[in-house]
């Protein structure tokens, strides 16, 4: 049985975990027949957004405590994630991943990935243990990789320009296609940068979790 960590960014795409994206990663890796282990940082996210207006609201909420309502309690601080007890990694998307995770959102290639999740990204590259990274979570890959890798958030014009910038080897790719770079075992997939569907992000979510379980 193959052992994955996931990590979330929180709990709603505009300022957290895409919530879709994530339990369809959850739901084909339970199909698969994985063991998995969700994991989040323990940090106050960026800002809370009202997911009907879109506009900013007075609260402060918790990123591993927001993350926890997606996996029903199941999660663990990604500080305490330990790359030798996994055989793959996954991050699902959402503006969490770019605003928690990171600060992509804000500063484009100039971005740093949050202390306790590059750390962790970090011990799977080191070890040549596959990941997968969903929607804009592949952003963070020239932080964690180096220059060279390969990855796609399918085909935004300025977020492939700040990935490129970053050293990364940007990837053009369809919805519901992924982008493998065997050189690093890393392989990422547009989901909702390009889904107009729950179905159109389900088909490349799948094909990325069979390619990540098949490389672990």
């Amino acid at each position: 049985m193959k052992k994955v960590a996931v990590i979330l960014s929180g709990c709603g795409v505009f300022d957290g975990a895409e919530i879709y994206e994530s339990v369809l990663t959850l739901l084909a890796l339970a199909e698969a027949g994985a063991k998995v282990q969700c994991f989040a940082p323990d940090v106050e996210q960026h800002h809370v957004l009202n997911h009907i207006s879109g506009e900013p609201l007075a609260q402060s909420r918790n990123v591993l405590v927001e993350a926890a309502r997606i996996c029903r309690g199941d999660i663990k601080n990604v500080a305490q994630l330990n790359a030798d007890d996994f055989d793959a990694l996954i991050l699902p998307g959402g503006f969490g991943a770019a605003k928690n995770l990171s600060d992509f959102a804000f500063q484009g290639a100039d971005c740093q990935v949050q202390a306790d999740v590059l750390k962790a990204c970090q011990a799977f590259a080191s070890k040549h243990k596959v990941a997968g990274y969903i929607c804009i979570a592949p952003a963070m890959l020239p932080k964690v990789y180096g220059k060279g890798v390969k990855g796609t958030i399918g085909n935004d014009a300025d977020t492939a320009s700040a990935f490129n910038a970053m050293g990364g080897e940007h990837q053009i790719c369809a919805v519901d296609e992924i982008c493998i770079d065997e050189q690093f075992k890393v392989i990422s997939t547009p989901a909702y940068m390009l889904a107009s569907s729950i179905l159109e992000a389900k088909s490349g979510i799948d094909k990325l979790v069979k390619a990540v379980l098949a490389r672990a």
